[in-house]
């Protein structure tokens, strides 16, 4: 589930859940990733374009000042809109 916000308050949504400072990523247009996890989990939010995440065969797309969670190994499809996506990262790795 995505949530609508400013930037600040992403910032303070992931220092208060422990999370490290974010890196930016971008995504080309009309680009696609199938089926993969990551080793970390990841609270993001987009600053351009959008992305639609897909899970458990569930789509969600998420435009400008939306945020939203990944949690560790979360199994997902992710593809980007006809402008491409960035959005800023915050990954939490587990030891």
């Amino acid at each position: 589930v995505g949530l609508h916000m400013t930037y600040d308050e992403f910032l303070i949504l992931i220092r208060t859940n422990n999370f490290p400072d974010p890196i930016l990523v971008e995504q080309p247009a009309n680009g696609c990733l199938d089926t993969h996890s990551h080793p970390f989990e990841v609270r993001a939010f987009v600053i351009e374009g959008s992305i639609e995440i897909e899970i458990d065969g569930i789509r969600s797309i998420y435009h400008k000042d939306d945020a939203f969670h990944l949690l560790l190994n979360q199994s997902h499809k992710e593809s980007y809109g006809f402008s491409g996506v960035k959005y800023y990262a915050s990954r939490k790795f587990f030891t």
